[in-house]
């Protein structure tokens, strides 16, 4: 239903605005709206930077003071809650993990994104310069950039998993980790359908 809904609402877009029904006033309207939803997805993000920060500067140390030593006395206050050999989870409730190096795969995908920017740049000037042939080729291998991505970014998850034992279930590092990968790796695939 929902891939539907797009297919017939972009459809209904582009033959709207081929057919030159668009003026002014519905160009402004979709640029407020992208801008709007830019700020919002801006927002979202910082959220969840947001919560990665308060828990390394403030929650962690807060737990790991003199004053929370008797609730938790075999706490460590490190980040991200994993020490050598053992977990910083006094319950024990945390496996011990190992965290997501920036090299190769983010580095990678990092790449990917960035040349990605720029196919579609190319593709937009392509547009507006009137040369279709161009845009449709650069629009493609911003497709394909991005399902690379995408398949970097699950074998990147596979390897968190079994060989860094990182999980959604690894504290609040796991959780937030794979909450913004994840939703970043959202917006790819439906910029990716955007596109097609």
């Amino acid at each position: 239903i929902w891939l539907g809904t797009l297919f017939f609402w972009f459809k209904q877009s582009i033959a709207e605005s081929q057919s030159g029904l668009y003026g002014h006033k519905i160009d402004l309207s979709f640029r407020w709206s992208m801008s709007w939803f830019i700020f919002s997805e801006v927002m979202f993000f910082g959220e969840f930077f947001s919560a990665l920060w308060w828990a390394r500067m403030h929650s962690v140390p807060e737990l790991g003071n003199l004053e929370h030593a008797l609730l938790w006395p075999d706490f460590k206050a490190a980040w991200p809650s994993v020490v050598a050999g053992a977990t910083t989870s006094p319950a024990g409730i945390v496996e011990p993990f190992s965290t997501m190096g920036p090299w190769p795969l983010p580095t990678i995908n990092t790449a990917l994104l960035l040349t990605s920017g720029v196919t579609i740049t190319i593709a937009h000037h392509a547009l507006i310069a009137g040369n279709r042939a161009k845009t449709i080729a650069f629009m493609w291998m911003t497709v394909i950039l991005g399902f690379v991505f995408l398949i970097v970014q699950g074998y990147e998850y596979y390897h968190a998993y079994t060989d860094l034992n990182l999980k959604l279930t690894s504290g609040i590092f796991g959780s937030t980790f794979f909450m913004l990968t994840g939703f970043h790796g959202f917006h790819v695939f439906v910029g990716m359908l955007m596109l097609l």
